[in-house]
């Protein structure tokens, strides 16, 4: 009698896996930035504004007359850059992360212009839904702070305080990035292993701080940035050289609320000397710069970041 064969149970689960990941190999980024949601004390919600679906990180602060923190993302970026900062503040504010409209997992509309004024607009309005009560703390990082900048130029009423952390929006000193920008290039472009190592030894300085993405979670990360690569190219049109790139910072003179200005010291992608063209528009902003961190300083100091963002909170 031949006996049948039957495969191991973990083998069998093992092959699942494996065509699983085979056929969605971006999967396990997923499960990673969810693990880093739990870690940081964060729920997951969804809500309607501005003809979009919006994907975000929440959490309710300890008080519950705290002030709301809304934190807005950079450029090719995702509210789970936000997630180590959101780790340092959780209980003492009211936490709204999103994914900005066509970014992350946030709705994109084909033919949409997804650019510093549309997006403000945007924002204004998931302000108004998500905190109709008061006005919110807005902080932005990157392209996120360009778009904080006009929605508290253009919304004092939703906006009480604003933060603006390596902001994109004004024509800083040339380097390597803002040439290849306006050259029509992407230098955030990713097409393979390369790209993604060139990408994040771009944004990040502390080489402590630097994601370490293993294969096959490459794999599906690289998969997904080619699959936007269209996308990327036609926001970076419209903030990095367009009619609309440096609105952020003509506009932010009409800001009257409290400012944060944040910045690393080793930005290779905004040079810090766009920290002092803001302050020239923001003479009330408070300034901090930060000494071994590039870009990404949310994720590379997020401590420092925290204490910053906290004494400024609390400043009379």
């Amino acid at each position: 009698m031949v006996k049948p064969f039957v495969l191991p149970l973990f083998l069998l689960a093992a092959l699942v896996a494996a065509i699983i990941l085979w056929r969605d190999p971006y999967l396990l980024v997923r499960a990673e930035f969810a693990r880093q949601r739990v870690a940081a004390g964060l729920s997951a919600g969804t809500v309607e504004a501005a003809g979009h679906r919006w994907a975000y990180a929440y959490r309710e602060a300890d008080d519950p007359a705290a002030p709301t923190l809304v934190m807005l993302h950079g450029y090719t970026g995702s509210k789970e850059n936000w997630y180590p900062l959101a780790r340092e503040l959780r209980g003492r504010y009211r936490l709204l992360v999103p994914d900005l409209p066509g970014w992350g997992a946030s709705e994109r509309k084909p033919g949409v212009a997804y650019g510093f004024p549309e997006q403000a607009e945007r924002v204004a309005a998931f302000l108004r839904v998500v905190s109709s009560d008061r006005p919110v703390v807005l902080l932005g990082h990157s392209m996120g702070g360009g778009i904080a900048a006009l929605v508290a130029a253009r919304h004092p009423d939703t906006v009480a305080k604003v933060g603006l952390l390596n902001a994109a929006g004004v024509r800083f000193k040339d380097n390597r990035f803002g040439l290849a920008v306006l050259a029509g290039r992407n230098p955030f472009a990713v097409e393979d292993a390369v790209g993604l190592q060139r990408y994040l030894d771009t944004v990040f300085f502390d080489a402590a701080a630097k994601p370490w993405i293993p294969w096959p979670a490459s794999t599906g990360l690289i998969e997904k940035r080619r699959a936007d690569a269209a996308f990327e190219q036609s926001v970076l049109d419209r903030i990095g050289r367009g009619a609309d790139s440096l609105l952020p910072g003509e506009e932010a003179a009409r800001i009257r609320q409290p400012a944060l200005l944040l910045w690393c010291r080793q930005d290779a992608v905004i040079d810090p000397s766009a920290l002092d063209l803001y302050a020239a528009r923001i003479p009330q902003a408070r300034r901090v710069l930060l000494d071994g961190c590039g870009h990404m300083s949310l994720m590379e100091r997020p401590h420092a970041v925290a204490e910053a963002v906290v004494e400024w909170m609390h400043a009379q």
